[in-house]
């Protein structure tokens, strides 16, 4: 086994830790400034090395900081049917990024053993990159970690982190799922989505046109690629596409969904069609102007929301019996749990923030729909529901209606990428919604109203003194921050409140909703004191936010 290691080891001097840099995989991989990361890239190189010989499967790196400032990097590792790596081995990718360089033996003979890895097993790893300017050069040590080791690479260069996710599932699937390349993504999403929108036909150009904010990031530049597929049905007009303005800077899902404002360099006229990818393209917000000039945001929650009364509709027209859900977190808006459990009749289950939850919850339903409030999720469907939709599909026997039904839900699981959320797979989904429905955007945003809410963070000195329960709705320590947060929430009218603790960076997340802005901006302020005061706050107390 040493004699396999020893290349590793003797390569992994040329990518030296810093010493006494401690870095955890969390919810969104390892994320941090750019410098400080060639280490990390080469030892994810070895990891997803030793997982595809475990899994004797094509495993899947992804080099990006998704919504993080452009100095920023980062990497997610990809498991084989696309999904995210296994909680045991992102305990492994910590283990493997902090080992000192005399303790990197120990750490992979430790890994290989607990996991009865065969390293003489081939093994297959895809990487991909974002457009950041230390992207080429990280993507080229995980690429050195890979080859270290023995281990056979893919380098699709510059692809959204979505499309990374469907590779590796086509890849596994011998091609069941799809076609690993560019061409064959583009080409199954969009030629499901110009089947949706035939039966769509008497729109006009201004519904069939969108004005998509690319963050400055990659989603901007596959759109550009996949442009020419759908312009007959859908004409895109990109804005903030990398040409000159900075990543993820005034612009981008993460700014428009915070600071509940249009991005920079987009020039909106009132009614006008918007969206804004994030800056890897797994987060996708709809957003408009009205003629008084208020903007309105459309997130994950009416995403969900939109999709939900969609599908449910198109099965109960199929005349099938499928358990739809809609999976959400606690900063989901009380008002579109309301209507989904109340007016829609549909199951809603909270769980804990962060993709890998809501992907794992989503799976226990015939059909999962799953999404932040930040946008990012898709639609699961059960191989079972698969395979009754296309058995009523094939039916001469049934009644048109029945049929055409089944048919559409055919489509409609064509241009959905159920690996991961996929901006551009939501994006075309939506617009094909809207089309069939005939529905405008402001028609989509009066299905509910949201309740005002507001989302602060409070700097403290260690995230950990804060442990939640009830996913998350509940702060199970520092003894009395629950206990403070019920009695402000008892001030204010249709009032809701939570704290929790970043999954990445020393800061504690509030959120607050309550009738009014003004009601839901002071129950936020107040949270955050309460916070600051019980929870080891650091630097100033938090100001009023009027």
């Amino acid at each position: 086994m040493t004699a396999h290691f020893e290349e590793a080891l003797k390569q992994s001097s040329l990518h030296p830790k810093p010493a006494g840099l401690i870095l955890e995989y969390g919810t969104s991989g390892f994320r941090t400034n750019a410098k400080q990361l060639d280490h990390i890239m080469f030892r994810m190189g070895l990891l997803a090395t030793l997982r595809s010989k475990k899994t004797k499967a094509t495993i899947g790196v992804m080099v990006t900081a998704s919504h993080n400032p452009e100095e920023d990097n980062g990497v997610k590792l990809i498991d084989p049917m696309g999904e995210m790596v296994t909680p045991a081995w992102e305990g492994y990718a910590t283990q493997l990024a902090n080992a000192e360089q005399e303790d990197l033996l120990a750490a992979m003979k430790d890994i290989t053993g607990k996991e009865a890895i065969d390293i003489t097993q081939e093994a297959s790893v895809f990487v991909g990159k974002d457009t950041r300017g230390s992207s080429a050069s990280l993507s080229q040590s995980v690429l050195d970690g890979v080859n270290a080791l023995g281990g056979h690479s893919k380098n699709y260069g510059l692809v959204t982190t979505p499309q990374l996710h469907y590779m590796v599932c086509c890849q596994n699937t011998q091609g069941k799922y799809g076609e690993a390349t560019m061409d064959g993504y583009y080409s199954k999403l969009c030629t499901a989505f110009l089947h949706l929108t035939k039966h769509a036909s008497n729109r006009t150009d201004d519904q069939k046109h969108l004005c998509v904010d690319g963050a400055n990031g990659i989603g901007a530049l596959k759109l550009q690629e996949m442009e020419s597929h759908v312009k007959k049905n859908l004409q895109i007009s990109i804005f903030n596409d990398g040409s000159k303005g900075k990543l993820n800077f005034q612009c981008g899902a993460d700014f428009v969904k915070v600071q509940q404002k249009p991005p920079a360099g987009i020039e909106i006229n009132p009614g006008d069609r918007c969206c804004s990818f994030d800056g890897d393209a797994d987060r996708i917000v709809y957003y408009y102007t009205d003629s008084q000039g208020c903007f309105h945001l459309l997130d994950g929650d009416k995403i969900a929301t939109l999709i939900c009364t969609y599908l449910k509709e198109l099965i109960n027209q199929a005349g099938l019996d499928l358990k739809i859900a809609v999976v959400q977190t606690a900063y989901a808006n009380g008002s579109s749990t309301r209507y989904l459990e109340d007016t829609m009749k549909v199951i809603v289950k909270c769980t804990k923030t962060g993709v890998k939850h809501l992907h794992h919850a989503a799976l226990e339903f015939d059909i999962g729909v799953y999404f932040e409030a930040n946008g990012h999720g898709t639609v699961l469907f059960s191989k079972a529901a698969e395979e009754m939709i296309q058995k009523l599909a094939e039916d001469s026997s049934i009644n048109d209606e029945r049929k055409k039904a089944a048919v559409l839900l055919q489509s409609t699981i064509t241009v959905i990428n159920q690996t991961v959320g996929d901006a551009i797979s939501d994006m075309l989904l939506i617009e094909a919604i809207l089309a069939i429905k005939g529905m405008t955007l402001q028609q989509w945003d009066a299905i509910y109203s949201d309740l005002p809410n507001r989302q602060l963070k409070v700097k403290v000195s260690d995230r950990r003194v804060i442990d939640t329960a009830d996913a998350e709705r509940r702060a199970v320590s520092p003894a009395g921050l629950q206990e403070a947060i019920d009695t402000l929430v008892k001030k204010y009218r249709q009032a809701r409140s939570f704290a929790r603790p970043s999954g990445t960076e020393d800061v504690v997340r509030v959120y607050a909703e309550a009738d009014t802005q003004e009601d839901a901006d002071a129950l936020a302020h107040e949270v955050s004191l309460a916070v600051y005061r019980l929870a080891g706050g650091v630097g100033d107390e938090p100001k009023p936010l009027h």
